[in-house]
């Protein structure tokens, strides 16, 4: 029985790493020339879940600075960053994937959060101290989105 509950926690215990290796930290992104070739998730993005998060005003927030016209029955699309129209026709995934976790990295000076950073920041509420506004499986949603644009 002992060896049973050994082995049991050992497969636990693998499964659980093997899960982690899959989901990358803010931290292990790896950045090659200008841009994140690989994704950020094992899982692909989901087109409609990325459309949910550039909508969520408590998430992506994307149309407070960007308009999308594919998204013209959303109020308030902002004017301070482009359009994302035709935004794949402009930039690789990999461009879009570092734009999307941190945009001061291509656009130096921009006012443009870092959707996947979780430090180096000043000021910061506790509650928000350490953690990244978005998830690394909802950057790649949105990264799915912003390819239907």
């Amino acid at each position: 029985m002992r060896e049973f509950v050994r082995l049991a926690s050992g497969l636990a215990v693998a499964g659980l790493w093997v899960a982690l290796a899959f989901q990358a930290e803010a931290s292990d992104v790896k950045i090659v020339d200008d841009g994140i070739p690989a994704p950020l998730t094992k899982t692909a993005g989901n087109v409609d879940a990325g459309r949910k998060a550039v909508i969520n005003r408590k998430q992506g927030n994307c149309l407070a600075c960007h308009a999308v016209s594919s998204l013209d029955n959303q109020p308030f699309h902002g004017e301070v960053g482009p359009s994302l129209d035709g935004v794949s026709e402009r930039y690789s995934d990999a461009q879009l994937r570092l734009i999307l976790v941190d945009s001061k990295k291509i656009f130096d000076g921009t006012i443009m959060p870092a959707f996947y950073r979780k430090d180096g920041y000043s000021r910061v509420a506790k509650k928000f101290d350490g953690k990244t506004i978005l998830s690394a499986q909802q950057i790649e949603d949105v990264l799915a989105f912003l390819k239907t644009q």
